[in-house]
Parts: structure tokens; C-alpha cells; sequence
């Protein structure tokens, strides 16, 4: 009979199978994994782990070449030295092999670098002046494990190191893979440039010896790529460590070099790298109070002492003559290059910018529509399901509208990788979008690039598409995968794109209102129509950010509710200016018109923001002409401002993800409409016999969701400034103070829409049928999410949707806002003061002291939340806080106190609500007792 030990009981369920796995199998790691068949270990790497203590300088010392220090090589990084390690195991006594020796029936493979390979070997072979020549060097994952964004089709630097310019450098007998630090420059030949090169070091990737003496007529000599590659060259080590919380350790043993490709541009490598771990890392026995909880180890691995992640290594050739760099402009959103040019000192600051764009030049530069010399071309991976290729292929070529407008016919262009194509989408310098299958998702899609960091000339991209984007959305109405999509997607950098992400959220709960509607039917053509359009709008948005362009949040502002609303407009504009805004579904009001529902073509951001990246305009007239465009950044239809108003400061009530409309204001009390309007359907919803509950937990938690993004719309507006990217002379001033009309307006409609007594009610009957599927329960388990409990904690969800709005409207930012604001607002006496922002939420929050109606638990759930932030407020130091908002918040606490102590005798309350009422009054007289705490006291 198996007993359950006690010890074991703190741990999760995972973190249980593995610890009894641990104490009932004494297996040694080293026999735990073996190489798979066809890849013994090469002689260079089968003492890799011996030689690891030697490190870069035994490597170097044996062969005499030992480096000075501070010269490249000295203090090599841990992925440098473990190359490095894997050559000193091969260092041997006397002189290499003759070349012929080494090459001997080796299949010769010609490339940019000829490769030579026999059985298991692979051999580079450098010519004397391929040495210290930079070339373009990437690494793409092609093998994952299918979650934390670990995903096989993952390009370069997402998450794991990103593109470098490289160089081979010889020591002695020694070949160094250097990354060279293209960053900080000057003109050659300065005392500017010397200083430069005393002041920047490169850095080692890794590091091989030459196994050849030199061919007798090419002079060139060969190093293994086994030896060079095989090792941890992209840093997996660090980003597991940082997703899993385990020491995972590169094995070179048990990792082969499986194929090899050369064409005159470009060399590729495919390494199967072998990851592992000598022990498991588990959480301690008894954890400290307050501790986070422990990181889930993988899910998706047979064994987790044990993974293999593919890398696809591209080194190519860089321009030979590089592309004219186009200067940044702030008014207009592009990804950009930096570099430090050191050249002059005349400049502020030795920093310039480059916008990231491909390199376009007409066939006929005369001619007013021209094909370009070399078209960006996208590669549908194999992989992708037939059924979605016409979608992803429209939304890609729906960019050429934009490039005939500045004269490039077909610019952009679309095939498919066939299936017995022996190149892979992977390979730099061909851009692709490939299908991803995950297990854990941690996006819908992703957009990345890599460029030129000489010019910001993009080199290539690869697009991934996450497969349970689609079926999500597909399947709206069944179990969803991962409850991943359940919640707003909140993008970490402008870098990072979730758009999918959270626009299968949007498409999701427009779905169940339309179903609920009785307007669309799951498993109907329109159905599909709506998948189709998703998808779409999706890729050209994705498109967009490979061919440069950033976010654009304000874009979703240029329309009317009026012009929303008109089939026909929409039809002919679109819902937004631009496919890089996050673009909510377009759903109109019950009994209202209907426009259409999503985006459909580009904006006229998006044109304009091609115009200025890539209109070919000579050298001598480039700089009159992009400022001729960028001064066009004052039309209301070109509004821009990318993500990092949203994420440095939250400042602008305009500049959203998932709003629509000139009034982000009226859309989110319009979306609070269809969120009540949802609810009361599914209050109604007939269910089929046998049909489950969940779609009725579904859609409560939906609307949950959709309301939350709301609120915070709503919220910015209190103290909120509108911000431009203007430049002198366009009319406008950068800093615009919301107007206090309107800022009230928002005030009033969060006090009566989210903080009355009437705010949410739920029914008893649809609460006592919001079940959730019970395979639910088993694939949350399967793929890391969070494991929903059977009994859905209403109260709970409400009051996560309260503290949206009190988190802002209670900060200590909005508080300084509001100060500031009186002094740009031309009459202060009407701005919007702190006084009346608290007295909003008190008398909206604590209403029933007034009234005398019973207190229900969700309103002393807000109501304790106010009295603890008051409380909060007077007891923590002063820190941020402004001094007339802490004697606002004092002034506050003492109404609230008095109000509290008259409510003792009311005879109208609960036992629950009286409890509750005097906890709060010991609350807040504690809290008035305490002295002031001043910062660093």
C-alpha cells in the first residue's frame, strides 16, 4: 500500500512525481540521456567536460598563443569558454595534418565558406582573406519544448541571444569567433577611431583550433565546426534558468551537428543541443512567509533532466556596399538602430538613429510605377495549415497598396516553401512565417527582424504564428486550451507584440455576444468569414512590424461613432488609421447599425508611415523631403503615439490598447453596455440536453475581462494629459491637460458604472450554473495554467475589477497630475481638484451610510479596499506622496471615521455589515493615531 509522506505534502503535485521519481531511481545523469543514432561524439568534444576547467587560456597557452590581457579572448564569457574548452581537449603535439589528410572522402559542400563533411564531421575551411572580415551571423531555435517561449520557428534573440557581426580571428594556431562591437564608431582613420578601438572591446563566442596545415595552393586552413559550434553559443543555460529556476548545463557529448547547407551568400548549421541536469533544484521544505511560490518545472518533457533544443546557426555575408541609413523621426513610429558616433563633438549627444527598413530601389528609377530590383519576399512555411494560407497570404500582400502609392509595383511578395524543399524557413535572409504548435502559449503571433547595425537595413524576419491563437478563436463556444487568453494582453516593451494575443480575447467575447445574439452561429460559414478576417487583420499587422513599423496607439481615434457605425465607410476606411493599433472588434450597440467588424485593409498611418521609411529620394533632397512628410504628423488622420506613453506613464487617455472611436470615453461606457447586455443573455441562454455549463462561467469571466479594460480607459482620463509628438511649427502644443468637463464626466461614470451600490448584480439562478468544464481542470493542469476551481468566487473578480480604477485614481501620480494640471488649464478655478476626486469615491463607495441599506459583500469588499488605502495612505512615509494629497486623504479618513461611528447605532445592517463597520472605524483610529512617517525616517 503506497503512504503519501508528510514531508512530501508542501510540494505541488508536479514537484511530488518528481521527488519520489528522484528517491525511487538512482540514475547517474550521465547515462540518463545518449546521443541519438548517427552522432557519436567527435574526438574534439568527447573531453569537453574535462577540459572545461582548462578554459579559453589552456586552449591558447598549448598552442603558444596565449593573449595579452584585455585582448580579445582574455576573460571569456561561460559560452566561450566551454568552446573553448572543447579545444583544448583537441589541442595535439606538433603540427597539424596535412589538409589533404583531413579532407580525405570528405563531400565537399560549396558556400560562402567551403565546408567539408565525412559521416559526423564538418569542417569550415578560411581563406587567408576571409580572416578578420565581418559577416552576419544568426541563430534561430528550431527545436523547442513548447512552452515559457521556448518554441520551435523562435528567430534570433527572441528569447535567446540575439544577431551578431562576426569575424574569424587567428591567434597562432588558434581560430576565435569574434563578435565584433559594430555599435561605437567614427571615421577610419581619425584619432577618433583609434580612440574608439582603445575604448570598446569585442567579445568571444567561442574558439577552435586549426586542424589543417595550409592547402598548397589556397592557403587557406581548416578548423571542425563540430568542435566550434558545439556549445552554448545562443545562452540557453541562462533562459532556462531564468524560466525554471534550474541549473540546466550544456552537454556536448550528447549533441551533434546534423545537417549543413552553403550557397555563395550564406553557410548554414543545424545543432542539436543537449541540455541537462546533474541535480533537480526542488522547493525548500518549509518556505519563508511571503516567499513567491515555487517555478513549475517543465511540463512538456518526458524527463526533465533531459531536453534537446534545435539552433539553425546562419553566417552570411553583410551588404557589400552598405544601404544609405534613413534618419529616425520621433513624429513617425519605426524600430531603429543606434550608433555612437564618436566622429564629431558637435552634436549634443554622439547618438544617431536609423530607422530599421528594407533595402528598395526601382528596376527603372524613372518610371513613376516600378518593380523593385529585389522584392521582400515572404516564405509561407511548410507547415502552415492550407486552410489558413489565403488569409495570411492577403494580409501580407495588402502591403503593396502601400508601396504603389510611392511607386514599387509588387514590392512585396509571397510564396510557399515546398514540401520537399531541403532549405529551411529559418535560413537568414529569407523571411517567413511559420506555424507554431505550443503546449504553454506565451503569444498570439510575433513579428521580429534582424538588421544591418551598420545601416538598420533589415536582413530578414521571421513571423511566428501560434497555433492556439486560431483555435481559439475558432472554437470559442468549447474548452479553450490554456485560460492564457482569458485576460487583456499587456505587452512588456515595444519589442514585444501581443497582439494576437489579445485580440483573440476581443474576437472571443464579440463571438459569445454575437452567439448570444443569435447573430452568428459556432459551427456556421460566418463563422468561418469571422476566423478568416482574424487572421488577416492579424498578419498585417505582424507584416507591419517586420517591415519596421512600431505600435500606433492612438490610431484607433480618427473615426466617429457615426462613421463606425456605416457599413458602407467601413468597407471603403476600415475601423482605425493604422493596423499597428491593437484594434478591438467593432460591435455596435443592440438595435444600433453595424459597421464593420475589424480591420480589412491598411489605415492612412500606414501609408504615410511607408512614405517616409521607404520613398526613394535622392541624397541632396532627402532631408527637405522627409521633413516635408513628417510635418504632415499635425493631420487628424495621421495620429501616432507609440507604446511608450503607454507603458512609461499612462498618462494619455487616448493612446490605448483595444478602444475605438473619438471618444475612448463613450467606448468604454458602451462596451460596459455589451458586457451587460452579454451577461443578461446568457441569464437567458437555453442550453441544449447534455450541453455544458461552461459556455455560462465563460461568459461571466469574459465580461469580467472586457469590463476591466473599460474601467481602465475610463480611469486615465482623471488627471490625464494628452501627449503629441509635435515638433515648432505645427500648430499644437506637446502637453494638453485633459478637459475638467470631460475628466469629471469620467469621474461620474466610473462612481455609477463600477463604485455604485447598483454597479454589478448577479443573478442567483446563472451563478448557482456557472460550472466550469471538468476537462477544464485536467488541461490547465497539462499546459502551466492556472487551475480553476470548480465554484467561481464572483465577489472576487469584481473587486479585481474595482482596484483597476482605484489603483490610478488613488495614486500618488494622479494625485501630482491633478496639482500640475490647475497651472496649465486656462482657468484653475475649474481644473479638477484633489478635494473633489476623494469626495467622488467616498460618497459613490460608502453610499449606504447615507442610506442605511444593508451592506452586501460586494460592497464591503470595496468598501474595505477604500478604508485600507486610506489608512494605507497615512501610515506609510511620505515617500512620492504629494503633502496636499496626504491632507486630503487625512481629511478624508476623518469624515469617514465620524460617518462610521454615527453608523454604530443603525439598525438596519447585518451582522456581517456591523462587524464589518466597526473593523473599519478600529482601522482608521489606529491609522489617524500614528505620527506622520517621513521618508527615510
Amino acid at each position: 500500500m503506497f503512504t503519501r509522506s508528510p514531508a512530501l505534502s508542501f510540494l505541488p503535485i508536479r514537484w511530488r512525481a518528481i521527488a519520489l521519481t528522484i528517491g525511487a531511481v538512482a540514475l547517474a545523469l550521465s547515462g540518463c540521456a545518449t546521443a541519438p543514432a548517427g552522432s557519436a561524439p567527435s574526438e574534439t568534444t568527447a573531453g569537453a567536460a574535462d577540459a572545461a576547467r582548462t578554459g579559453v587560456a589552456a586552449a591558447q597557452a598549448a598552442s603558444g598563443t596565449a593573449p595579452r590581457s584585455g585582448a580579445p579572448g582574455a576573460g571569456a564569457s561561460a559560452p566561450a569558454a566551454a568552446a573553448a574548452a572543447a579545444a583544448a581537449a583537441a589541442v595535439t603535439q606538433g603540427q597539424p595534418r596535412p589538409f589533404a589528410d583531413i579532407i580525405k572522402e570528405a563531400k565537399e559542400i560549396p558556400g560562402l565558406f567551403k565546408l567539408w563533411q565525412k559521416d559526423d564531421k564538418v569542417w569550415i575551411e578560411i581563406a587567408p582573406e576571409q580572416f578578420d572580415q565581418i559577416y552576419f551571423f544568426q541563430a534561430n531555435l528550431n527545436q523547442g519544448i513548447g512552452e515559457n517561449r521556448i518554441f520551435g520557428g523562435m528567430m534570433a534573440g527572441h528569447p535567446f541571444a540575439p544577431e551578431q557581426v562576426i569575424a574569424f580571428h587567428k591567434i597562432g594556431n588558434t581560430v576565435q569567433l569574434l563578435a565584433k562591437n559594430v555599435k561605437y564608431t567614427a571615421k577610419p582613420g581619425t584619432p577618433e577611431a583609434r580612440a574608439v578601438a582603445m575604448a570598446f572591446s569585442d567579445s568571444l563566442l567561442a574558439s577552435t583550433p586549426v586542424v589543417s596545415q595550409p592547402h598548397p595552393d589556397r592557403k587557406s586552413i581548416l578548423i571542425e565546426a563540430n568542435a566550434l559550434l558545439l556549445a552554448d553559443i545562443p545562452s540557453a543555460t541562462s533562459v532556462l534558468e531564468r524560466s525554471y529556476r534550474q541549473s540546466y548545463a550544456f552537454d556536448a557529448r550528447n549533441s551533434s551537428l546534423t545537417k549543413v547547407r552553403g550557397t555563395p551568400d550564406v553557410v548554414t548549421f543545424a545543432v542539436t543541443a543537449h541540455y541537462s541536469l546533474a541535480r533537480i533544484s526542488v522547493p525548500p521544505a518549509n518556505p519563508s512567509p511571503g516567499a513567491p511560490p515555487p517555478t513549475e518545472p517543465p511540463s512538456t518533457l518526458p524527463d526533465i533532466r533531459s531536453m534537446f533544443l534545435g539552433f539553425h546557426y546562419s553566417i552570411a555575408k553583410l551588404p557589400e556596399e552598405p544601404m544609405r541609413p534613413r534618419p529616425l523621426d520621433e513624429r513617425i513610429g519605426y524600430f531603429w538602430t543606434d550608433r555612437f558616433d564618436y566622429t564629431s563633438d558637435t552634436p549634443r549627444l554622439p547618438i544617431v538613429r536609423y530607422v530599421n527598413r528594407w533595402r528598395l530601389e526601382k528596376k527603372d528609377p524613372t518610371a513613376a510605377l516600378s518593380e523593385p530590383k529585389k522584392p521582400i519576399v515572404f516564405w509561407l512555411e511548410r507547415t502552415i495549415p492550407e486552410r489558413y494560407r489565403p488569409a495570411i497570404r492577403d494580409g501580407i500582400l495588402e502591403w503593396n497598396k502601400a508601396f504603389e502609392k510611392i511607386g514599387f509595383k509588387d514590392a512585396v511578395k509571397v510564396e510557399v516553401q515546398p514540401d520537399d524543399a531541403e532549405w529551411d524557413a529559418g535560413d537568414v535572409h529569407r523571411a517567413s512565417v511559420r506555424w507554431m504548435t505550443t503546449a504553454r502559449p506565451g503569444f498570439g503571433a510575433i513579428g521580429p527582424s534582424t538588421v544591418d547595425p551598420r545601416t538598420g537595413e533589415i536582413l530578414d524576419a521571421d513571423i511566428g504564428f501560434d497555433a492556439n491563437t486560431v483555435r481559439n478563436v475558432r472554437h470559442f463556444r468549447v474548452e479553450r486550451i490554456s485560460d492564457a487568453f482569458a485576460a487583456p494582453a499587456t505587452p512588456l516593451n515595444a519589442m514585444r507584440c501581443d497582439y494576437a494575443e489579445g485580440a483573440a480575447q476581443e474576437a472571443g467575447f464579440a463571438l459569445d455576444l454575437l452567439e448570444a445574439r443569435g447573430s452568428i452561429a459556432p459551427d456556421g460559414a460566418d463563422a468561418d468569414e469571422f476566423v478568416y478576417a482574424f487572421v488577416k487583420d492579424v498578419m498585417m499587422h505582424e507584416v507591419g512590424h517586420t517591415l519596421g513599423l512600431t505600435h500606433n496607439f492612438r490610431a484607433s481615434t480618427i473615426y466617429t461613432n457615426a462613421q463606425l457605425a456605416d457599413a458602407e465607410f467601413t468597407k471603403a476606411n476600415g475601423i482605425a488609421g493604422s493596423v499597428m493599433e491593437y484594434n478591438p472588434f467593432n460591435i455596435a450597440l443592440a438595435g444600433q447599425r453595424q459597421g464593420a467588424y475589424n480591420m480589412h485593409s491598411l489605415g492612412p498611418y500606414d501609408y504615410w508611415a511607408i512614405e517616409y521609411a521607404y520613398r526613394e529620394i535622392t541624397p541632396e533632397r532627402e532631408k527637405e523631403e522627409l521633413e516635408k512628410i513628417a510635418m504632415r504628423s499635425n493631420e487628424p488622420q495621421l495620429a501616432f503615439m507609440m507604446d511608450d506613453t503607454i507603458f512609461s506613464s499612462g498618462l494619455d487617455p487616448d493612446v490605448n490598447m483595444f478602444d475605438l472611436g473619438e471618444d475612448p470615453l463613450a467606448y468604454a461606457k458602451n462596451r460596459l453596455t455589451l458586457v451587460r447586455e452579454l451577461w443578461a443573455r446568457t441569464e437567458r441562454m437555453p442550453l441544449k440536453v447534455d450541453e455544458q455549463y461552461a459556455i455560462l462561467r465563460r461568459n461571466l469571466s469574459r465580461g469580467i475581462s472586457e469590463a476591466s479594460t473599460s474601467v481602465q480607459h475610463a480611469a486615465k482620463f482623471v488627471g490625464g494629459v494628452t501627449i503629441l509628438r509635435d515638433r515648432a511649427g505645427s500648430g499644437r502644443t506637446p502637453l494638453n491637460p485633459i478637459a475638467p468637463a470631460k475628466q469629471r464626466a469620467a469621474l461620474k461614470m466610473l462612481a455609477t458604472e463600477v463604485f455604485s451600490a447598483d454597479s454589478f448584480t448577479f443573478p442567483p439562478d446563472l451563478l448557482r450554473r456557472a460550472s466550469i468544464s471538468y476537462f477544464d481542470i485536467a488541461n490547465s493542469r497539462e499546459v502551466g495554467a492556472p487551475v480553476p476551481p470548480p465554484d467561481i468566487a464572483i465577489d472576487q473578480q469584481v473587486l479585481t475589477l474595482q482596484r483597476l480604477a482605484l489603483n490610478p485614481l488613488m495614486s500618488d501620480t494622479v494625485a501630482q497630475r491633478l496639482l500640475n494640471n490647475e497651472s496649465k488649464t486656462a482657468n484653475p478655478k475649474d481644473a479638477l481638484r484633489l478635494a473633489e476626486l476623494y469626495e467622488t469615491l467616498h460618497a459613490a463607495i460608502w453610499s449606504e451610510l447615507k442610506s442605511g441599506r444593508d451592506i452586501p459583500l460586494f460592497r464591503r469588499n470595496l468598501q474595505r479596499e477604500h478604508a485600507t488605502r486610506l489608512a494605507g495612505a497615512l501610515l506609510r512615509p511620505s515617500g512620492s506622496m504629494p503633502t496636499d494629497a496626504r491632507a486630503q486623504l487625512r481629511a478624508d479618513a476623518r469624515r469617514l471615521r465620524t460617518e462610521l461611528a454615527a453608523a454604530q447605532s443603525g439598525k438596519g445592517y447585518s451582522a456581517e455589515a456591523q462587524a464589518h463597520l466597526a473593523e473599519a472605524l478600529a482601522m482608521l483610529d489606529e491609522a489617524l493615531k500614528a505620527p506622520i512617517v517621513r521618508q527615510g525616517v
